[in-house]
C-alpha cells in the first residue's frame, strides 16, 4: 500500500510518548490487571482501554463508574507502584523510533514531546530508554491545565519549539491525542498500538499509517519533492 504523501516538510516533529516511542501501555495494562486483582476488583479488559491516551484524572472517572472514589484512588496507587517496578526494568521501544529519532536529528529537525505522564516521571522514562538527548523540549501533563484531548499540551510544546503549531507534524498512537494535536492545528499522523481507529476516528481526516517506519519513509519523500 502507498503511504500518503505530507503536504509540507514540518519544521519540528512532537511526539507522543507512550503507546508511540514506548511499549509502555502494554506495561501499564498489565499493572491494572495486577492491581485489580491484589484488591479484589473484577473489571473488563475493556475498561482498562478506554483509559489509553488520558490522564490520571480521566482515568479516575472512569474507574469511578465501577467503584468508589477511595477504591478509585488505591487502585490506581497501586497499579502505578506496579508501573513504576516495570519502568524501572526497562521499557521497550516501540519499531522504528530510534531511526526516526536520528533521521530527523541528522537534518536539523527540531524535536518535542508531548505527553499526558506528568513529571518527574516523562524525562525519566525518556532517559532511561535513551530518548531524552533527541528532544529540545517536553511537555507534560502537569505543564498544563487540561489535558489531552485539549489542545493545550501541543500549543505548549510548540511553543517552547519556538515553532508555529501549523508547521508542526504531530505524530500519536492514540485517538485522544490525535483530537489533541488536531485541535491544536497541527497536521497528525497516528501510528495506532492498542486502540485501532474505528469510523468515527478515520473520519477526522487524519493521516493513519503502520509503524515510525512509515514516518520516515514520508518525510523522505517530501524532502526528495
Amino acid at each position: 500500500m502507498s503511504l500518503p504523501a505530507l503536504p509540507f516538510v514540518p519544521e519540528a516533529v512532537i511526539f507522543d510518548m507512550d503507546g508511540l516511542m514506548l511499549d509502555s501501555e502494554r506495561a501499564m495494562l498489565r499493572s491494572w490487571t495486577a492491581a485489580a486483582a491484589e484488591t479484589g476488583r473484577d473489571i473488563d479488559p475493556s475498561q482498562w482501554l478506554r483509559m489509553v491516551g488520558h490522564g490520571d484524572a480521566v482515568c479516575l472517572t472512569i474507574l469511578e463508574e465501577r467503584m468508589s472514589a477511595v477504591q478509585a484512588r488505591e487502585l490506581m496507587a497501586r497499579c502505578q507502584a506496579l508501573y513504576e517496578m516495570e519502568m524501572e526494568a526497562g521499557l521497550p521501544l516501540r519499531p522504528g523510533v530510534l531511526e526516526l529519532l536520528q533521521w530527523l536529528a541528522q537534518r536539523g529537525i527540531r524535536c518535542g514531546v508531548a505527553t499526558s505522564t506528568h513529571r518527574p516521571r516523562a524525562p525519566r522514562k525518556l532517559q532511561a530508554a535513551g530518548l531524552a538527548d533527541y528532544f529540545d523540549a517536553i511537555a507534560t501533563g502537569n505543564d498544563v491545565t487540561k489535558s489531552k484531548p485539549a489542545p493545550d499540551i501541543y500549543l505548549l510544546a510548540a511553543q517552547r519549539l519556538g515553532v508555529a503549531p501549523a508547521r508542526c507534524l504531530a505524530l500519536e498512537d492514540s485517538p485522544t491525542g490525535v483530537r489533541a494535536a488536531l485541535a491544536a492545528g497541527m497536521h497528525a499522523v497516528q501510528v495506532p498500538d492498542l486502540v485501532a481507529p474505528d469510523e468515527e476516528v478515520r473520519a477526522w481526516g487524519h493521516t493513519i499509517i503502520a509503524s515510525l517506519h512509515d514516518v520516515r519513509d514520508m518525510l523522505e519523500r517530501r524532502l526528495a519533492a
